[in-house]
């Protein structure tokens, strides 16, 4: 997406689905990492509800935009950074809502075995990936995944919530796309 601007005036502010399923399943808050958090419709909830929280993205205006909400709030750390190159502390919660597909498929696995080594047992991920009958699965630099390669990522997790929906909608900015996507809510065993 080359207009993050348009794609940040256009998102919404609720929290994702998946991020609220997690949270719900933890019994005191702890420290999360929200990979591609954008302007923090997500890190704005992991706030209210007590977390800390880094906050990963590459665009310099997404965290911008975050500081302009929260200013110095103590329990938020933001790094301006391709989530691949970040520093991923050692977690409770992994939270990359619509971010995920976003790491190249060359990329992929090496960064995925970094976002398993950094939660905590116990911990969790939530967050979305493509099927590989998505509208952009012509796009090279975005990763795609069959169903029994998307439930293969979680060998080392039971997993909550494994929700397929392949649908014709709209993107946040409007545009019309096939959706082929997996909403994942999985804990670390």
């Amino acid at each position: 997406m080359s207009d993050w601007t348009r794609y940040y005036d256009a998102a919404g502010m609720e929290p994702r689905d998946t991020l609220l399923a997690a949270l719900a399943a933890f019994d005191v808050p702890g420290l999360s990492v929200d990979l591609g958090c954008g302007t923090g419709r997500d890190t704005f909830e992991l706030l209210r509800r007590g977390w800390r929280v880094v906050a990963i993205d590459a665009q310099e205006e997404a965290i911008r935009r975050l500081r302009a909400v929260v200013g110095g709030e103590p329990r938020l750390e933001t790094q301006v950074a391709r989530y691949e190159d970040a520093t991923l502390p050692e977690c409770d919660l992994v939270n990359a809502s619509w971010s995920l597909p976003f790491c190249s498929p060359w990329e992929f696995d090496a960064f995925w075995n970094r976002v398993v080594a950094a939660l905590r047992a116990g911990g969790r991920f939530c967050g979305q990936l493509f099927g590989e009958r998505d509208g952009w699965s012509a796009e090279r630099d975005i990763t795609f995944l069959t169903r029994v390669d998307a439930e293969s990522l979680f060998c080392e997790f039971d997993l909550e919530r494994f929700d397929e929906v392949e649908e014709d909608s709209r993107t946040a900015l409007g545009e019309p796309k096939h959706w082929h996507v997996f909403h994942v809510v999985a804990r670390k065993r």
